[in-house]
């Protein structure tokens, strides 16, 4: 039921900034958990960011104090920004979004198509 589709990604120097966004096709206040992950070519999927809907954050410790998720309701859309972008951040940037399996205390998984952030040097 929940499509989730990114934009904002490109082509930014190192030390540049670029603003993620994360559309979701319904109310992402009901969204348990929304968040970032990433992906280079040849190394494994990694968390990014996430934000859980009563506003806790986590955060990969590569990109503390450089980036910052958040939510706006109204919209809803997630938002990923990040500053002082380093190469080592170039991937293909994912949404997600998780949902209570009910009685389980397991979580639905949704993912978005993805959207490329190249930083150079």
């Amino acid at each position: 039921q929940v499509q989730l589709v990114e934009s904002g990604g490109g082509l930014v120097q190192a030390g540049g900034s670029l603003r993620l966004s994360c559309a979701a096709s319904g109310s992402i206040a009901s969204i348990e958990i929304m968040g970032w992950y990433r992906q280079a070519p040849g190394k494994q999927r990694e968390l990014v960011a996430e934000e859980t809907s009563d506003g806790s954050t986590t955060y990969a410790d590569s990109v503390k104090g450089r980036f910052t998720i958040s939510r706006d309701n109204a919209k809803n859309t997630v938002y990923l920004q990040m500053n002082s972008l380093q190469p080592e951040d170039t991937a293909v940037y994912y949404c997600n979004a998780k949902i209570p399996v009910r009685y389980t205390g397991a979580y639905y998984t949704y993912w978005g198509q993805g959207t490329q952030v190249t930083v150079s040097s």
